[in-house]
């Protein structure tokens, strides 16, 4: 008989031995993509202020950048809102709260598998506008390349975890739960106690998934993606613009009073 660990309020995983590898790739690399994260964010804010930005080229290219952004965008939104759900709330408040475990994977199946399928056509489009536009590809710098590749390999790790998911449902199975293992390994974090075993029970496409995840994020302050950390504060409390009309109106002066740069 196998033995089990209990996980999240009664829940149990299959027991696994962590290894020396599990050690560093889900005890110590998180704190490392952390302290990366947060003091390039820093950098990149003191020193780089101009260049904290999308670096937009609708001004080249426009129409097709009016269907693909708003579906990666949109579509990414709503992963990131299931990531949250799925990461941060347990299983025992979801079960408390009436939804049972089929109610929960049919929505996180159907609106995973819509979100990654919109994220991905429009980060496909994305890329397809970046590289047949040729202003457009020339304003396209190594570093973005290498975020992309990143970001699109994210985004299929995370479809492949899902289409396993619903492959295992239609064939009868069960797919792994990853709320037994990664979500409780990811608020193990927070607190300064990394549940290593928690992890290394996963499978290799959950673990694909974070590895590449967690490189996505240490890449975030040093590409275009710093844009997320933006937000409009200030913008409530800006000086009105002036605007002042050009046209003479004889009946307000007799005199025409004559600009600077005319003859």
């Amino acid at each position: 008989m196998i033995p089990m660990t209990p996980t999240d309020a009664g829940h149990a995983v299959d027991a696994v031995a962590p290894t020396a590898l599990d050690h560093i790739l889900w005890g110590v690399f998180p704190y490392v993509v952390l302290a990366v994260l947060v003091g390039g964010l820093v950098w990149r804010y003191r020193y780089d202020k101009f260049g904290w930005t999308t670096r937009s080229s609708q001004l080249y290219e426009s129409r097709l950048l009016r269907i693909a952004s708003p579906m990666f965008h949109f579509g990414l939104l709503v992963v990131i809102i299931g990531h949250v759900a799925g990461l941060l709330i347990p299983k025992s408040w979801t079960e408390a709260m009436g939804v049972t475990e089929d109610m929960y994977h049919f929505m996180a199946l159907s609106l995973g598998t819509v979100a990654g399928v919109c994220t991905l056509g429009g980060i496909v489009l994305l890329i397809w506008r970046r590289r047949t536009n040729g202003p457009v590809f020339s304003a396209t710098t190594v570093n973005d390349k290498v975020m992309y590749l990143v970001l699109v390999m994210a985004i299929l790790a995370g479809l492949a975890t899902t289409l396993l998911s619903a492959g295992a449902d239609l064939t009868g199975g069960h797919g792994h739960d990853y709320r037994e293992t990664v979500s409780v390994w990811f608020r193990s974090i927070w607190i300064l106690r990394p549940d290593v075993a928690a992890m290394a029970a996963s499978t290799f496409a959950f673990k694909l998934h974070v590895m590449v995840g967690l490189t996505l994020f240490m890449l975030f302050p040093f590409t275009r993606l710093v844009h997320a950390f933006s937000a409009p504060v200030q913008y409530p409390f800006r000086p009105y613009v002036v605007y002042r009309t050009r046209d003479q109106h004889p009946n307000r002066s007799e005199r025409v009073v004559r600009r600077g740069w005319e003859g």
